[in-house]
């Protein structure tokens, strides 16, 4: 009999992408959804952007290009970069990939070794693709919990704990999916102490929510004193610019900005030329569509937070970034006899028409936590009050 790998067999994914395939399903047979599950901007790619894209591609550059990316790409990424991070960055520095997905696997290989035992640090709950590609390419994964008490920033006593001689990675998202919580200065300047301890430890910043922040001003610990050189600075133009679909992302990083483009060669060879065209043009054109969607985003973020913590059984903390919720729903679950949020999450979705995630979704419950689900407010305003009144009106039904 053939045999699939056990590496594959034991392959993670990325689950909204599942949950999704269910949603469209039930959309399919004429079933009226709400969904907050996919995390992207439901705004339309700007119209400058796509005009980059269409030049690019009647003035033929639609071969391949360096591995890297294109130089002007590179350039206005070490430029956007270096104005806000507060760092200085050079062009040669920065790689181009199919998103920014891509450089979580390239970094994991570029810093580990398979089967020495070295060990990479990850948010829990987090972005799935990290456990499973930690896990994939033969490192160890030692999650950190990321716990409501601390609006889901990092404990720093605990992460003094696990870090040791293996650990060789430390992968840190601010703002934070899923649950928007983000690492202000102090917290950032305390990781980069326990960090600049060890010869042989990276951090992979996935920083592609960076610009959708609400309070303050984005920090990244590349700009702390020590950290430029270990961190791998990623971000992407997907969520700033509405262009899921044109997978562009970038990172930066002096030493391992060669390796990172060979793992690219190796793999797509490079980014698809005139999407990296719509990126230039994204990064040099105005930004007045990007701070509208952000507003936008901003007040949707109010409509739900406010909205969630009106229904019975239900908590959420308002996050500092990204466009999600992770809303408390231990109470709720008791309310309609669902054993744990999965359940809950389920019947929400076949009995009422709300699609989201449950935290099983983000990696394991941490304990003592309880129960939560991730709301995406990339939707509209329109959609995220009527999906709060199904919501209410589903608790309030099955609790009777």
């Amino acid at each position: 009999m053939l045999e699939i790998s056990e590496r594959t067999k034991n392959l993670g994914t990325e689950n909204a992408f599942v949950v999704l395939k269910e949603v469209n399903e039930l959309v399919r047979s004429g079933k009226n959804i709400v969904n907050f599950c996919i995390g992207q901007p439901d705004f339309d790619t700007p119209e400058y952007i796509k005009e980059g894209a269409i030049k690019a591609i009647r003035e033929g550059k639609t071969g391949y290009t360096p591995s890297a990316g294109i130089p002007e790409l590179r350039e206005a990424v070490a430029a956007y970069f270096s104005e806000t991070r507060g760092i200085d960055v050079k062009p040669d520095w920065v790689v181009v990939a199919c998103g920014a997905k891509p450089f979580i696997g390239y970094t994991i290989l570029s810093v580990t070794d398979y089967g020495r035992g070295h060990e990479v640090i990850y948010p829990n709950p987090g972005f799935p693709i990290y456990e499973s590609l930690i896990r994939a390419y033969g490192a160890v994964p030692v999650p950190i919990p990321l716990l409501e008490s601390r609006n889901f920033s990092i404990d720093i006593d605990y992460l003094e704990k696990i870090v040791n001689e293996r650990t060789r990675l430390l992968i840190l998202n601010s703002p934070h999916n899923p649950t928007g919580g983000i690492l202000d200065r102090k917290t950032l300047e305390c990781i980069a102490e326990i960090v600049k301890q060890y010869d042989n430890l990276w951090v992979f910043s996935d920083e592609v929510y960076s610009r959708i922040f609400y309070e303050g001003e984005f920090l990244s610990i590349a700009s702390i004193d020590g950290m430029q050189e270990r961190t791998i600075i990623v971000d992407g133009a997907s969520k700033t610019y509405a262009m899921t679909g044109w997978r562009i992302g970038f990172a930066a990083n002096e030493r391992l900005a060669d390796h990172l483009a060979r793992w690219v060669t190796n793999t797509e060879s490079c980014a698809p030329h005139p999407n990296q065209y719509a990126a230039l043009t994204a990064l040099t054109g105005p930004q007045d569509d990007t701070r509208r969607m952000i507003e936008s985003f901003r007040r949707r973020r109010e409509i739900i937070v406010n909205g969630l913590n009106s229904i019975e059984g239900i908590k959420c903390l308002k996050p500092g970034g990204a466009f999600y919720v992770w809303p408390n729903i231990t109470e709720a679950c008791k309310l309609v006899w669902a054993r744990d949020s999965e359940e809950f999450r389920a019947r929400l979705l076949y009995e009422a028409g709300v699609a989201v995630l449950s935290d099983i979704h983000f990696g394991h419950k941490n304990e003592g936590e309880g129960e939560h689900l991730r709301f995406s407010y990339a939707a509209s305003e329109e959609n995220i009050r009527e999906g709060l009144r199904r919501l209410k009106a589903f608790i309030e039904e099955k609790s009777v």
